[in-house]
């Protein structure tokens, strides 16, 4: 399959698209911009939050959390962004991707500016705004989604070149941390979403590639797009069966790839789950 350009190429490093129901529809973030964007009757619409947002997930009640540079912020009904304590107090770290998970609690991972190894963390944003280490010693710490029955989780630390999965509960969390597939020699696997039948999607970074593999781990689809430098993916769109694809163009010179940093997406036969929301 081929991606399809949906918008121009509207950021420098677009990353993290939700599908929501609740939003109405499409948002991805302008990371390095600070800005999350929506797709409002097929125009762009673009909102500053932050120096730096990395990944969003809709709230029960209505808005948003977001990851911005040093920890999390959220989103109320009416617009209004308050802003949390900072999880850590230096400029050499940021956060990445993020997502909630079964029981309602927001995920995020987070890198080095330098990309050192063992540089990032993942942390745990529960509904009642406790902060918990889930994930210490992780280097690009990137997508993360739940099989349908909220058993598997699947993860991605760039930097390995794998997918691994997780068992998960409520009580234990994340445990049981194994291989799901190695594609580092194909690319660089960065965001993950995961279908209603379990199949998992993982953005290839510098290989221009989305692919799908199955439960147990076998290849079965590959979207090509024509930029190297893909960076997430997620399902939505009016039957749920819609592709959004996020790319960047960070670190190109500005003749190069010029469809960089546009949105793509694909109708790919497989619907998505409805987008897991944080509970508070």
């Amino acid at each position: 399959m081929r991606g399809e350009q949906l918008t121009d190429p509207v950021a420098y490093h677009a990353e993290g698209p939700v599908w929501s129901d609740r939003w109405g529809g499409l948002r991805w973030v302008d990371m390095f911009a600070g800005d999350v964007l929506a797709l409002v009757d097929g125009q762009v619409v673009r909102r500053h939050v932050a120096g730096l947002v990395a990944a969003l997930r809709p709230r029960r009640g209505g808005g948003a959390v977001i990851s911005t540079e040093r920890g999390f912020a959220l989103e109320d009904p009416d617009g209004s962004v308050r802003h949390l304590p900072d999880v850590w107090n230096t400029d050499a770290v940021r956060m990445n991707e993020g997502a909630c998970d079964p029981d309602g609690r927001y995920y995020s991972g987070s890198m080095a500016y330098d990309c050192r190894p063992g540089g990032g963390t993942v942390h745990r944003l529960d509904p009642d705004g406790s902060v918990h280490l889930v994930l210490p010693d992780v280097t690009i710490s990137n997508g993360l989604d739940w099989a349908p029955d909220g058993h598997l989780a699947y993860y991605s630390d760039t930097a390995t070149g794998r997918v691994d999965v997780f068992d998960y509960d409520a009580a234990g969390g994340l445990a049981n941390r194994r291989t799901f597939v190695d594609v580092g020699a194909d690319g660089l696997p960065d965001g993950v979403t995961v279908d209603t039948e379990g199949g998992v999607w993982v953005a290839l970074n510098q290989s221009g590639t989305v692919r799908r593999f199955t439960p147990d781990g076998r290849l079965d689809e590959v979207v090509e797009l024509p930029v190297r430098q893909v960076t997430a993916c997620t399902l939505g769109g009016t039957g749920g069966d819609e592709l959004f694809i996020t790319t960047s163009r960070e670190g190109l010179d500005p003749d190069d790839e010029p469809l960089a940093g546009s949105l793509f997406h694909v109708r790919v036969g497989v619907t998505g789950q409805p987008t897991r929301e944080f509970a508070a």
